[in-house]
């Protein structure tokens, strides 16, 4: 697979490799390569682990949901799917604020703030947390990010703005195959001329899905608490989103 335009871009100096991803330059200046790996971490990389084939899934799913999201009107990194691992995307600085978006209790609201896993939440809710796995991604307010020069007043509003529209196609998207978005992770990034673009992943790694029927869950969730049949639900998220190309 290739560019749009036709040429590939050729994979360079590895930048950055995190638990889920490698980053890489490329002979162009405006484009970098993201590869996705099989390998899957929970609790802030205390639990380890590979799930096969979850790098070709979460490759191939997000750049469904990037092309979605773009199809509205999201201005995402994505650029182009390369192979089945890889992507082309365009180069951030990645703002390191996580953005999650609540729209059934499930996790830490269950967890810590004594939540009835299953509540349908109303309203949505939105959190901050530090990008940081030495201090665990601590919860955070806006004057913790103001305070720590990661995104200021105006910025922030745009942020929750975006991350609740990007919510209400997403939503709607997976109610149309039968799947509940319990929640999700969004990383957005900033681009050389300040513009903030969404950026990272969006696959069964960064969202919780459940079956809308069943309750089953098909994501990243499975491995985080041995469910088994890991594989087969990465591999069900992969199979009903198939409708975008």
């Amino acid at each position: 697979m290739s560019e749009s335009n036709g040429t590939r871009p050729i994979k360079g100096e590895l930048l950055h490799e995190g638990k889920a991803k490698r980053v890489f330059k490329t002979d162009h200046s405006d484009r970098y390569i993201q590869e996705f790996k099989n390998d899957a971490t929970a609790f802030d990389g205390t639990k380890k682990g590979t799930i096969e084939g979850k790098g070709s899934v979460n490759c191939q799913v997000s750049t469904r949901m990037f092309r979605l999201l773009e199809s509205k009107g999201v201005k995402t990194h994505f650029v182009d799917i390369l192979s089945d691992n890889e992507m082309s995307i365009l180069p951030v600085k990645i703002i390191k604020v996580e953005v999650v978006v609540r729209n059934i209790a499930a996790g830490s609201l269950v967890k810590v703030r004594g939540f009835k896993e299953g509540t349908k939440l109303d309203p949505t809710i939105v959190e901050w947390y530090l990008k940081d796995d030495s201090l665990h991604d601590p919860l955070l307010n806006d004057d913790h990010i103001h305070a720590l020069g990661l995104a200021n007043s105006h910025e922030l509003a745009n942020l929750k703005k975006d991350a609740l529209k990007i919510n209400g196609i997403l939503s709607e998207f997976f109610a149309s195959i039968g799947i509940n978005l319990v929640d999700f992770k969004l990383e957005f990034g900033r681009r050389p001329d300040g513009k903030i673009i969404l950026a990272d992943e969006i696959s069964p790694d960064t969202c919780r899905l459940w079956d809308r029927e069943t309750g089953n869950k098909l994501d990243k969730d499975r491995f985080r608490f041995d469910l088994g049949n890991v594989e087969d639900a990465y591999q069900e998220i992969l199979k009903r989103t198939s409708a975008i190309r």
